[in-house]
């Protein structure tokens, strides 16, 4: 372990209930593993009370996990609470669907036809542009005719 304690810009400093409730947490193992790695950062990182306050650096060699990590952990503890700490960011981003429901029966009923002339069946790469072509999107990638195609139980054959 390493002798001196570097400044951190987030410093974990946890409650005796909350100390209590990740140890029991880590005893049991009953988390998922993601989240009983993120409870032992905070008690390894603990600079309150009875806490051993290691750095960074042993954190991450005890816990195995990256830099990145570990910090992300500290500053989520610091700044949302401990519950943000222990359980993965949910995206912000909001993913609109490029295919609504209609859409996505004309593509079925279009890869379920009869392919263009010269080709033997349809290329996920047709479909989309046929798709455009028909005017039932504006635009699709052939990634998102092969995520819809998947998910539907219609046999192209």
């Amino acid at each position: 372990m390493t002798e001196a304690k570097p400044t951190t810009k987030y410093r974990v400093t946890l409650t005796a209930e909350e100390r209590a409730d990740l140890e029991r947490m880590t005893r049991t193992g009953t988390a998922a593993a993601a989240k009983l790695a993120h409870a032992r950062v905070l008690l390894l990182a603990d600079e309150g009370e009875g806490g051993p306050g290691w750095p960074d650096a042993d954190v991450r060699a005890a816990v195995g996990l990256g830099k990145s990590a570990v910090c992300g952990i500290r500053e989520r503890f610091v700044e949302q609470g401990l519950e943000a700490a222990l359980c993965r960011k949910r995206p912000d981003r909001v993913y609109a669907r490029k295919l609504d429901g209609r859409a996505e029966a004309h593509l079925v009923a279009l890869a379920c036809s009869k392919p263009p002339e010269g080709r033997a069946t349809w290329t996920m790469q047709l479909l989309a542009d046929r798709m455009v072509v028909l005017g039932h999107v504006d635009a699709v990638s052939d990634e998102t005719v092969r995520q819809t195609l998947k998910k539907t139980r219609s046999s192209r054959g």
